[in-house]
Order: structure tokens, then C-alpha cells, then sequence
């Protein structure tokens, strides 16, 4: 029997990246077991691409990453209520996990500051980020949050190291919703 084909929905191309590194650090293919990540480009397109996934494949099976403060958007693709206190326990249940922040800061928090920059360096971006932190914008920022508006300051940048972060993970510390995504996809 065909097992129903599988989506994991994520924000943008960083998220599908990390997952797709993960999945293959972990020695999974998911193409060959039947799972497709898919990028909505904005959470504000959520909505969309559920819809979208459901008509074309109404047997598959959806999952997926999203940020903290978008999860209004998230609710309402799954057709959930939105509440005053969100209960994760029911969003979660249809495979769908939070980032605290978004993915960059989960994969900064796991691999800590200093092996990000390490992982900067080794693709000549340190002194890039060095200046990035002079700036009086961002001076007196924690490096956290320094890393996350710098990996977020080109185009391509965040994807790049949306996978370069992951290679670099210690697959002991994989962030929590990284981890279930895959568990469930």
C-alpha cells in the first residue's frame, strides 16, 4: 500500500535549508519516503499553501516550522481559533512546532555564540559581522541578537547558513522543534 505523500510547510527557504541539511546529517532521504519541504515564502502565505497542499493532495499529511509572533497566521491556515493564551498542545497535535524566535535563534542558541562566529569566520564573513557590531544600531545589542539581524542582512545569506548552522549542530543538541519536525515529517 502507498503510504499518502508528506509536507512540511515552513516559512521561507532558511527553515526548508535546515530541515533538508538535518534530514540528510540524520541519514534520511525524505524525497524517497515521500516528504516534500516546502517553502510558503511568508508566513502570510500559510493559508495558501495549506489550502493549495490539501486540494492537490488530500491524503497528505502536512507539517511544519513557524515563528512565535506569526502564530495567528498558523491558527487560521489549520483552521484553529485564535485564543488569548495558545494552547501549543493543539497545534502541535496536527505536527505543526514553534521557534521561540524564529529558526535562527533556536540553531544560535544550540550552537551558542562563539560557534557561530566560528562558522562566520570559516566562510570569511567574521570581519563582515565585526563591523555589522560597531554600528551604532547595533552596538549595544547582545551578540544573539547581533548574529540573528546579521544572518537575516542579504538576500541569500540566511538560507546559506540556515544549512551551514545545522552542519555545524552537534546532532545531541538539535533545537526541540527542528527535531519533532523531523520526527513526524
Amino acid at each position: 500500500m502507498e503510504q499518502s505523500p508528506g509536507f512540511v510547510i515552513v516559512e521561507g527557504d532558511s527553515d526548508a535549508a535546515a530541515i533538508r541539511t538535518l534530514a540528510a546529517r540524520l541519514g534520511r532521504d525524505l524525497q524517497a519516503e515521500g516528504v516534500s519541504v516546502r517553502s510558503a515564502h511568508g508566513v502570510t502565505n500559510f493559508t495558501r499553501t495549506v489550502d493549495q497542499l490539501r486540494r492537490r493532495h488530500p491524503d497528505a499529511r502536512l507539517s511544519g516550522l513557524y515563528d512565535e509572533a506569526d502564530e495567528r497566521h498558523v491558527r487560521r491556515a489549520l483552521g484553529l481559533p485564535e485564543v488569548e493564551v495558545p494552547r501549543r498542545s493543539d497545534i502541535e497535535a496536527l505536527g505543526f512546532f514553534v521557534c521561540v524566535s524564529d529558526l535562527e535563534d533556536e540553531l544560535i542558541r544550540a550552537l551558542g555564540t562563539e560557534a557561530v562566529e566560528s562558522v562566520l569566520d570559516e566562510n570569511d564573513e567574521l570581519r563582515s559581522f565585526r563591523r555589522f557590531q560597531a554600528q551604532p544600531q547595533h552596538r549595544d545589542g547582545a551578540t544573539s541578537q547581533q548574529l540573528r539581524r546579521f544572518l537575516g542582512t542579504r538576500a541569500t545569506r540566511k538560507i546559506r547558513y540556515g544549512r551551514l548552522l545545522v552542519e555545524a549542530l552537534d546532532l545531541g543538541c538539535v533545537p526541540v522543534p527542528l527535531s519533532r519536525i523531523l520526527d513526524v515529517a
